[in-house]
């Protein structure tokens, strides 16, 4: 194994550096607003929002990572809704969620492998209100579809 030179090793440093400031960037934001979360295992921030009226929950996600174009630097926010092994999700089902991502104003229904997500994707700008304001929209969007969708259960 050869000993690796300071010149490799400051260059691994900054390659991960913009990464590291992303995700700082994004504690920031959610601490100025007051919630709460945790890091998980791939990066993302996880939050839980309690609907204790109706008594339920519903899981959202920060992505931990961005993603760009010539133009924009790109974070998503998700909120799982659905399986599709599990739920009801059939064609009629497909069409109508087709339909809401149409009609939404922000964001869109999309498939994480075998998991219903509603999905918005903002520019890294935005401000921490903005991000909680895509947060709510996105736990709200998924809570009312997994009710929908199995019947009430509260498995997000």
């Amino acid at each position: 194994m050869r000993p690796i030179t300071l010149a490799a090793l400051s260059c691994c440093l900054l390659a991960v550096a913009p990464l590291a400031h992303a995700d700082a960037s994004i504690e920031k934001r959610l601490t100025e607003r007051g919630v709460r979360f945790q890091k998980d295992g791939d990066g993302d921030y996880r939050v839980v929002y309690n609907y204790s009226k109706e008594g339920r929950t519903q899981l959202v996600f920060v992505s931990g990572s961005t993603e760009t174009t010539d133009a924009f630097t790109v974070r998503e926010v998700f909120a799982p809704a659905g399986n599709i092994d599990d739920d009801n999700i059939d064609g009629a089902a497909a069409l109508k969620l087709m339909t809401d991502s149409r009609r939404s104003k922000l964001g869109s229904w999309e498939l994480n492998g075998k998991t219903l997500v509603y999905v918005i994707k903002l520019p890294d700008s935005v401000n921490a209100a903005e991000l909680e304001d895509a947060m709510d929209m996105a736990a709200t969007k998924a809570d009312d579809m997994e009710i929908e969708l199995s019947g009430g259960k509260d498995a997000y």
